[in-house]
């Protein structure tokens, strides 16, 4: 059938089974929103206040469900408002369509209004992108973009598309998607040398990443911890991908982990590394992290093998396959008095301070109360702090894709547009959005988005009147100079989410947390909830950048 290209996209969205996409209009994309217009039965289009806010809500709506987000964004100033949306998708690896509008095929070149090269913006933080600059080739890149953003390690695709191709006119001729098949890259030596070494091993330990939750690989993992009963450490990314009610759970590992995953890396005589990157926030110290041990990496991406620390052995391939064929190759082992030893470690693990609580609410309390007033399918999205720690290290993740935070980039007003996408993928569900005073104030315009579309967010500010993490840092590194961290802002959350036609409320201290929270979670109605917090409450324990666990700060002065 004859269509411009602007039914052309449309019709390739659902081709690729999208209902919904994320995006704010412009001049260069007035074609794209007049189809949208005209397929609005068949696609849901969520207008956000801004185009960050877009790109974030795109990024939380593939992260808990799994497939692809789509955002869609007009030329110049628009597309660069994507970058930092397409950037935290990169770093976690997320799958990502982002289609913007350009200028005429006639202006590109020649610093027109809004002219931006996108592409070459984009380059380094999308796995490919695009400009398809002739109508006839706009399907089957849209379909490659896809495949692309799905395949392998997961990721952001840009596709960036001049006006006039967006009203241009070709035949349109439908196209069954490609099943997304990922290759098992290693060969069986490797998984009889990686069991062989597993057979062998006394103190194993498995540390986990997003890449677990990425491939759906949580069942395989569990049945693989279970086979071999070896404790199991998560990254901040993978948390979710094992239950943290099981009894092999050891909780997060890095920086801010427990004493007892730092004491089992420091002992054990093997780690397992399942779809995780040994980032600098977990392997401080690379020579010295697992010093004792064998380690085995099973990845789906062969630029993470020896990128960071040396390993022993390497299984490429999608951790669904790879973690079910080494399980294959195992009997079932015990490893009863190990497993007791990091038992152990962790009854010492517990860190806690408390403030005056007539004075502040303490930060464990608040997540504590909010995990009992929700479920394990309920989603919990966090923006980028000491309130993101807090939550890793309190809150109990039993189920995948319940967890929303920005792990690599580390992207402050990453939150509130990610809670939007979360909710707008899973109605049922409530979410709950963790964020502190600095990154709320970043992107709180996307109150408007959650407000517009009655979305049922609870919105938790830990508000310590400071930029609580950095300040952090310069108390411990910086002889407590406190350069520019100490804004203490006058900004009242529960008066500013009123203008926004939501419901505020605030808790001054422990004893208001129980009740204000109750009445929070009664209804479905959106909310926010301005958590006084203490200004020098903070991350503990910490393992100093570069350090080893025998560094660990476990208290203040």
């Amino acid at each position: 059938m004859l269509l411009n290209g602007s039914e052309i996209i449309a019709e390739c969205l659902l081709e690729q089974g999208v209902d919904t996409v994320f995006g704010y209009p412009g001049g260069a994309v007035l074609n794209i929103y007049d189809a949208l217009y005209k397929y609005s039965d068949r696609i849901t289009h969520i207008l956000s206040a801004h185009e960050q806010g877009a790109a974030h809500a795109a990024d939380g709506y593939a992260r808990t469900t799994g497939k692809c987000g789509v955002v869609i964004a007009t030329s110049g100033p628009g597309a660069t408002n994507l970058v930092t949306g397409i950037a935290t998708a990169f770093m976690d690896s997320i799958p990502l369509v982002a289609i913007t509008g350009n200028v005429t095929n006639d202006l590109l070149a020649r610093d027109s209004f809004q002219e931006v090269d996108i592409c070459g913006i984009t380059l380094p933080v999308t796995k490919h992108n695009f400009i398809v600059k002739d109508v006839k080739d706009l399907a089957n890149v849209i379909r490659k973009a896809f495949k692309i953003a799905m395949s392998g390690r997961k990721g952001p695709v840009l596709i960036d598309i001049p006006k006039d191709v967006t009203g241009a006119k070709f035949e349109y001729e439908p196209v069954k998607p490609e099943t997304v098949e990922n290759e098992l890259l290693s060969q069986e030596a490797d998984f009889i040398m990686a069991a062989d070494i597993i057979k062998r091993a006394k103190k194993p330990m498995i540390y986990m990443g997003g890449g677990v939750v990425s491939a759906d690989a949580e069942k395989e993992l569990l049945a693989f911890a279970e086979k071999i009963d070896c404790p199991v450490a998560t990254s901040v990314m993978g948390l979710g991908g094992f239950p943290s009610s099981h009894r092999l759970f050891m909780g997060t590992i890095g920086m801010h982990g427990g004493y007892e995953t730092g004491k089992a890396t420091d002992n054990c005589d093997l780690i397992i590394t399942a779809g995780a990157r040994f980032s600098d926030r977990v392997a401080g110290d690379r020579e010295k992290f697992g010093k004792d041990a064998a380690i085995i990496q099973l990845d789906i991406d062969k630029a993470e093998i020896n990128k960071n620390v040396r390993i022993d052995c390497c299984i490429l391939g999608d951790l669904k396959d790879t973690l079910k064929k080494l399980s294959d190759n195992l009997e079932e082992m015990k490893h009863p008095e190990w497993v007791a030893q990091v038992e152990e470690w962790g009854k010492n693990s517990e860190v806690t301070e408390t403030p005056e609580s007539d004075c502040y609410a303490h930060p464990y309390h608040i997540i504590e109360e909010v995990r009992k007033l929700t479920n394990d399918e309920d989603i919990i999205v966090t923006d980028v702090g000491q309130h993101q720690m807090w939550v890793s290290q309190k809150y109990r993740f039993e189920k995948p894709r319940t967890w929303c935070t920005s792990g690599g980039l580390g992207t402050m007003g990453y939150g509130l547009g990610a809670a939007v996408g979360s909710a707008v993928a899973h109605p049922e569900r409530r979410v709950v959005l963790f964020t502190g005073d600095g990154s709320f104030h970043m992107n709180l315009n996307e109150l408007a988005t959650v407000r517009s579309y009655n979305l049922p967010i609870v919105v938790v500010v830990m508000n310590n009147t400071v930029l609580g993490m950095v300040r952090q840092w310069q108390k411990l590194f910086y002889g407590r100079r406190f350069s520019q961290t100490d804004p203490h802002r006058k900004t009242d959350f529960a008066a500013v989410a009123e203008a926004f036609g939501i419901k505020g409320m605030v808790i001054h201290n422990d004893d208001e947390v129980s009740e204000v929270l109750a009445k929070a979670f009664e209804g479905t109605e959106p909310v926010v909830i301005d958590c006084k917090i203490s200004p020098d409450e903070n991350v503990l324990p910490m393992i100093p950048p570069g350090k080893t666990v025998d560094e660990m700060i476990t208290e203040m002065e």
